[in-house]
């Protein structure tokens, strides 16, 4: 049978496309945190068979993007309230140390790098599309860890940044002019960072990553912030009123 030219071009399909499209899926929130993933349909989805499909779960597992339990399947990774309570307490921590090696050890090549993908950031604000904001974010700070060369570090920044770019979506969804002003210094908080790194000032680049931390800090408590509150977050005052 011939096989025209347009089909000889198209993408086979392959184990390594299906857990780039899962990760991209799960981080821009597409398959929602929690989301039951059905191995049957990823199958068909993908048109890889069974086994290599375990295999890509079982990388997104060790990646901290889903969950697997055993006669339960395959989870997108939640975001309880307790997972996001230590998210908000390690991340800053990680980021200015991350921030601070990349000053000290990053390479020409990786500033190339970083530099595109600040490019790329900045255009994706643009676009009223909050998931490519997130995952341009996503790519600029992961090649941020990149240059630390510390895989400790790196690894916890990997994880964090999962949870990261998933909590992002509403900040890349200003609902006030005053809230897409807070994007573009986003960008130009990218911008001096890159330029810290460059100068090798990694005092500079902590300062910047903490005030840019702080900056989306406030929008991704909101995703989070339960309610009702529960009731070991009431507050001191209605526990000084409580009978």
């Amino acid at each position: 049978m011939c096989t025209s030219m347009s089909e000889s071009l198209m993408p086979k399909p392959s184990k390594a496309n299906c857990l780039a499209d899962l990760r991209r899926r799960i981080l821009a929130t597409d398959l929602a945190p929690g989301f039951d993933l059905d191995e049957a349909s990823l199958t068909a989805q993908y048109g890889i068979s069974r086994t290599p499909l375990r295999e890509v779960l079982q990388r997104l597992s060790g990646e901290g993007f889903i969950t697997l339990a055993a006669n339960r399947g395959a989870k997108v990774a939640l975001m309880d309230l307790s997972t996001i309570r230590v998210f908000f307490q390690t991340a800053p921590m990680v980021y200015a140390n991350i921030a601070r090696l990349a000053a000290e050890n990053r390479s020409a090549a990786q500033l190339d790098d970083l530099k595109a993908a600040q490019t790329g950031f900045a255009a994706a604000t643009g676009t009223n599309d909050p998931g490519e904001a997130a995952l341009a974010n996503h790519r600029f700070h992961g090649l941020i860890g990149e240059m630390a060369q510390n895989p400790y570090l790196t690894a916890a920044l990997n994880r964090l940044l999962i949870d990261h770019t998933r909590l992002s979506q509403t900040f890349y969804r200003p609902a006030s002019p005053a809230e897409s002003v807070l994007i573009l210094k986003a960008v130009e908080q990218h911008d001096g960072m890159i330029a810290a790194i460059e100068a090798s000032d990694g005092g500079i680049a902590v300062d910047l990553t903490l005030a840019h931390w702080d900056l989306s800090r406030d929008h991704m408590e909101r995703f989070v912030r339960p309610d009702p509150l529960p009731v070991d977050v009431i507050s001191l005052k209605e526990k000084t009123h409580a009978v």
